[in-house]
């Protein structure tokens, strides 16, 4: 006896639909799983035959053959334990119902519980769009299931409720839809600029940065409020628009790092530790399935302390996703590319000992030393980040100041002013100034005489690269944005060549 059913792979972000079959034949007892399965999928003979006894039908005592078709698809996980398990029991008669329109997902446990996968948002996304509408998953991933329009979502506790909805004896109720929730709701920064005293050139530096999309970073001695200033990212960047945020839950999803509400409702802001290796920065591992840090601070903030501490090879790797907003991981198991639009805030410090240039203290490293240790980051990254503001100490006098700095809100006021600004130009929710290409900075960043002059000058006093003038284009729009002008003007080209003026050497 024969059967199917319908269940979901992915490769990277996208689905790939993925056929159950399995035949019953007379014979020696075996049981054999075929069409390229790894490890974990291998392994889901034991799970799916204790799964099946446990919940009280019958394993059937045959030679039993499972094919995972198509067959030059490599098949991972344990996310078709319950599909295997289904056409085992339809191919016995335990099932008479036809599960062929239905997608299933799902994991199970020896007792014949279900439980969650990773990677059920985009699985469920790509089979709707394939003509797919119904689909049984574990009760744990019916909050991400629910913010998916257009289709009927189960989900069930156990094999048991799968077979009884599934054969009309008891029926489950459809996942009902869940409403993306409303900035009110959603959590708070814990970091308010509210509470950053002083620094006015690096708040400022921050708004522009928010405002356009740019990345920046923050050069100075311990203790001058640059992680600070990085943390209160957050509270000043605009909200997600529901697109967005099922656009960067499926990179979450598939990493496993959904919380139980289903859904990123806050832009991410990510701090790996400077110990991080390249590939969990990058992503992928022995078969480029894993999404890595990068992909991870989508649609938000990739923060690097202490940049300089990271290893090179890892610096290096972010130099593609910097320039296209993707990034491609290959290995020898298969390529895939995942999103990776985000913003780089970094911080640093100006020597080893973290003192050179400081009005406060005394640097005590060698010049060698500080060109040793700045030469760890190198020109060509540097080059990527639009904004590099030197920071110094705090006095006492703003530290020990009872009248409170401008708050994160009035910021994020004027950011998403910018922000609504660049969405009417570009016609997208999610093209920004700093992600301009060179069609844009022609239309939209166009110079007077007397700014080209004043670009020209500072190009060559600077000795500056073709990339840094274009840094300094999308930065000047910005600027001109958050002050509604339609031109880019002398005062907008100053401020945006001062955050370009820092030495590495």
């Amino acid at each position: 006896m024969t059967a199917r059913v319908q269940s979901y792979a992915l490769a990277g972000l996208e689905g790939v639909p993925v056929t159950v079959e399995a035949d019953i034949s007379k014979g020696m007892p075996s049981y054999e799983i075929v069409g390229l399965p790894d490890a974990a999928v291998k392994e889901s003979k034991e799970r799916v035959r204790s799964a099946v006894k446990n919940s009280g039908f019958e394993f059937p005592a045959h030679r039993v053959t499972v094919n995972l078709a198509p067959a030059y698809v490599r098949k991972e996980g344990s996310a078709f334990d319950l599909a295997i398990a289904v056409c085992l029991l339809r191919a016995t008669g335990a099932l008479q119902a036809d599960a062929g329109g239905t997608v299933l997902l799902g994991e199970l446990a020896l007792s014949g519980e279900l439980r969650p996968v990773q990677g059920v948002l985009p699985a469920l996304i790509a089979a709707r769009d394939n003509g797919f509408t119904d689909f049984v998953v574990p009760a744990a991933n019916a909050g991400e299931a629910g913010y998916i329009r257009g289709i009927r979502a189960f989900a069930a506790a156990d094999l048991k409720e799968v077979v009884g909805h599934l054969s009309g004896a008891f029926p489950l109720s459809p996942v009902p839809a869940s409403e993306f929730p409303p900035p009110s709701k959603r959590g708070a920064s814990a970091c308010d600029l509210a509470f950053v005293k002083g620094q006015p050139v690096a708040r400022r530096a921050l708004e522009v940065a928010v405002a356009g999309g740019h990345n920046i970073l923050f050069v100075g001695p311990p203790g001058s409020g640059k992680t600070m200033l990085a943390r209160a990212i957050p509270s000043v960047l605009p909200e997600l628009s529901f697109e967005e945020a099922l656009e960067i839950t499926k990179i979450h999803s598939v990493a496993g790092t959904l919380g139980e509400e289903g859904i990123v409702s806050e832009r991410p802001f990510r701090t790996p530790h400077h110990t991080a290796t390249t590939v969990s920065l990058c992503g992928g591992g022995s078969r480029a399935v894993h999404p890595g840090e990068i992909s991870l601070a989508h649609g938000g903030v990739l923060f690097l302390d202490e940049l300089p501490e990271y290893k090179r090879s890892a610096l290096e790797a972010l130099r593609q996703p910097l320039e296209d907003g993707v990034i491609t991981v290959s290995r020898a198991g298969g390529s895939v590319t995942y999103p990776a639009s985000f913003m780089l805030c970094a911080g640093m410090n100006p020597c080893p000992c973290g003192n050179y240039g400081s009005a406060r203290r005394q640097c005590t490293c060698t010049p060698n030393e500080i060109r040793r240790y700045r030469a760890r980051v190198s020109g060509p990254l540097l080059d990527r980040i639009d904004i590099q503001v030197e920071v110094d100490g705090v006095d006492y006098d703003d530290l020990s100041s009872a009248e409170a700095a401008e708050p994160s809100k009035a910021v994020k006021e004027r950011a998403t002013e910018a922000r609504k600004i660049q969405r009417a130009r570009f016609g997208s929710d999610r093209m920004t100034n700093g992600r301009m290409g060179d069609r844009e900075l022609a239309e939209y960043c166009r110079l007077s005489e007397e700014c080209d002059r004043i670009l020209r000058e500072s190009f060559e006093r600077l000795k500056l690269s073709a990339r840094a003038r274009s840094r300094i284009l999308k930065v000047a729009r910005t600027i001109a944005d958050l002050g509604f002008s339609e031109e880019i003007r002398a005062e907008h080209l100053y401020e945006a060549i001062s955050y370009r003026t820092y030495n590495p050497v």
